[in-house]
């Protein structure tokens, strides 16, 4: 068990580089774009990242198994057992990156049992950084300036929601129309969870399929900033539980009193 903050100082640099990674493929016009099983979009972009992060993982964490969208998965027989794991996506949103609109991260969390204690964001395209652990508070960096601590923000009239870009549904649409006066922004990738945690958001709603790399490292930046992350019955969303990695529906935010009405009451 590694101290936390010592983990995060340690990562910096690795998500840093997995950033560069990402903007090489990014600053050639001519990038190429293949196609998953599952028909979401795969880049050099995706594959370097992930090159990066894992060589990184493994010089500093060699014991810690690896859970990432990239990377062959561990049957659930292995996963089952794992006290600790780290929970990596190299390219959070793609379909961003494809249209280059500069809204695609890059997310490295450390999960203690079941729980994100531990994580990293990269906006390499917008040169933003943001971190966080438990007792440790989170942190945002911009292209280098000086480390800022962050927290979430008193809650804000009309609400500020934040929302996929890419994803949205009529159950977002649904929920947000209990909700109340609200204006609310789309972006892509895990930056939804650190605009809550800087206090430049109160809400993020997700109806619909997530994977746990989509979230971790978001959710324990905004826990991390003093908001929460939990399912619709109010539970904290948790990792590796199940031979599913499919998060169900959730909600992020900063105080419990941003909650449509009927969600509110746990």
């Amino acid at each position: 068990m590694q101290d936390l903050p010592a983990l995060a100082e340690s990562l910096l640099p690795i998500v840093a580089r997995a950033g560069a990674a990402v903007m090489r493929v990014y600053d050639d016009a001519h990038f190429k774009v293949q196609r998953k099983d599952d028909n979401s979009p795969l880049t050099l972009a995706d594959l370097e990242s992930q090159r990066v992060i894992l060589e990184g993982l493994a010089a500093i964490t060699p014991k810690i198994p690896v859970l990432s969208e990239e990377s062959a998965q561990a049957p659930w027989s292995e996963r089952q057992i794992w006290s600790e794991l780290w929970v990596v996506d190299p390219l959070d949103g793609t379909r961003e990156f494809v249209k280059r609109n500069g809204e695609f991260t890059v997310n490295v969390a450390l999960v203690r049992a079941h729980e994100p204690v531990l994580g990293l964001v990269a906006a390499p395209a917008l040169g933003l950084l943001y971190w966080g652990a438990a007792g440790m508070g989170a942190f945002s960096q911009h292209r280098g300036a000086a480390r800022l601590p962050i927290h979430v923000s008193a809650p804000h009239q009309p609400l500020r929601v934040v929302g996929s870009r890419s994803h949205a549904s009529a159950a977002t649409a649904d929920y947000l129309a209990k909700l109340g006066p609200h204006v609310q922004k789309g972006i892509g990738s895990s930056l939804k969870f650190c605009l809550v945690a800087e206090g430049n958001a109160d809400l993020y709603p997700r109806f619909g399929p997530t994977s746990e790399w989509d979230t971790a490292a978001g959710q324990a930046i905004l826990e991390a900033a003093g908001g929460q992350v939990t399912r619709l019955d109010g539970h904290r969303l948790r990792y590796n539980c199940r031979e599913s990695v499919i998060n169900g529906d959730f909600l992020a935010f900063s105080h419990p009193s941003v909650l449509a009405p009927g969600q509110a009451g746990f």
